[in-house]
């Protein structure tokens, strides 16, 4: 897959105000890259770049909080999602930091912290078991922007459909045949349950009943670790503006997964058989059960969650998806820690 900048995973560091934002999405409109404040310039902040102290901000809520508060700049309303989002400019772009090249980078450098060694050896050990090229990995998060502590999170991007489904189609195997990588034990799957879903009201049977089976997450020595994969630029399906997605409200939905081969890719996707509508806020009357035939998320959390064949409970935003004014369909997009749900029923 050809090095493609300011798409997901990468990190973009803007010029005047010193902020670095996470890019959310592969497709971005003309003249602003959709991303999300995560490193600001603070005096309480605990981590330290270029003699400037930062403070990282994780919620959702609290990023916008803090940009409507401080940079009201990086708000701007895109018609084409009917949404409220958060951006860059890209002639206030200073810099784009990119996985791929930063774990080029730790390859040909010496002195390593932790961390970074980690995440290296991470990447090598998934080369030679995965048995993908060496320029379909890369590391992003904190570390790739000196911005980490040393027991961050490893963050892995893996590039292409092809080589992304042959990972995790032997990521089990993985698993069994290395002692430096597990899969999460009881304890830590509770703490995970809090950091992934607290206070909602989705029990902990019902979280760990996906989670369990999840291939893309784990420990790496003594680093939880997190895979995203990033399909193939020729399957995008177009460009930003040949989309135009309408806000209908909120809905609950009893669903069959018919297809769920995409997901583990970021953004996720689900084709579903609507079943029944459970509760809706619809601002649209009558529509049909089969038109609401997919449920997609841009979070990490949501992927590998259900299977196909499994009968699963659906909450979150329902949206009218028009593609280029030929295709036209309904889907329901998972964006809130708290409300939105995706469980398996049987």
């Amino acid at each position: 897959m050809k090095n493609i900048q300011g798409i997901e995973g990468d990190y973009i560091e803007t010029k005047n105000d010193n902020l670095f934002f996470d890019v959310k999405g592969l497709l971005h409109p003309d003249n602003y890259t959709i991303c999300y404040i995560r490193f600001f310039p603070s005096l309480e902040g605990d981590r330290i770049k270029n003699g400037i102290k930062f403070k990282k901000v994780y919620q959702l809520s609290d990023r916008y909080a803090l940009l409507r508060e401080k940079y009201p700049h990086h708000l701007f309303f895109s018609k084409e999602l009917d949404l409220e989002v958060q951006g860059v400019k890209k002639k206030e772009i200073k810099e784009i930091y990119t996985p791929r090249n930063f774990f080029k980078n730790l390859l040909e450098k010496n002195d390593l912290t932790n961390i970074e060694i980690r995440s290296k050896e991470l990447c090598k050990l998934l080369i030679s078991k995965g048995n993908i090229s060496e320029n379909s990995i890369g590391i992003t998060g904190s570390t790739m922007v000196g911005l980490n502590t040393e027991d961050s999170d490893i963050d892995i991007i893996v590039y292409g459909t092809e080589e992304s489904l042959k990972l995790h189609e032997r990521f089990k195997k993985i698993f069994e045949s290395s002692d430096k990588i597990r899969k999460y034990n009881k304890e830590e799957y509770k703490t995970h349950y809090e950091w992934r879903v607290g206070g909602s009201d989705i029990p902990f049977e019902d979280f760990l009943r996906s989670e369990q089976r999840k291939q893309h997450q784990g420990k790496f020595m003594e680093n939880k670790f997190f895979i995203r994969y990033i399909k193939s630029p020729k399957d995008w399906k177009g460009n930003f503006h040949d989309y135009q997605f309408k806000n209908l409200g909120r809905i609950k939905i009893k669903a069959e997964i018919t297809n769920s081969i995409d997901s583990i890719f970021t953004p996720c996707l689900y084709k579903l058989n609507t079943i029944k509508i459970l509760e809706s806020t619809l601002k649209l009357k009558d529509v049909n059960l089969r038109d609401i035939n997919e449920v997609s998320s841009f979070r990490g959390r949501f992927c590998e969650q259900a299977k196909e064949g499994e009968n699963v409970l659906i909450e979150g935003k329902i949206e009218k998806v028009n593609f280029k004014n030929t295709k036209e369909y309904f889907r329901v997009l998972l964006t809130d820690q708290i409300k939105d749900k995706l469980l398996i029923l049987n």
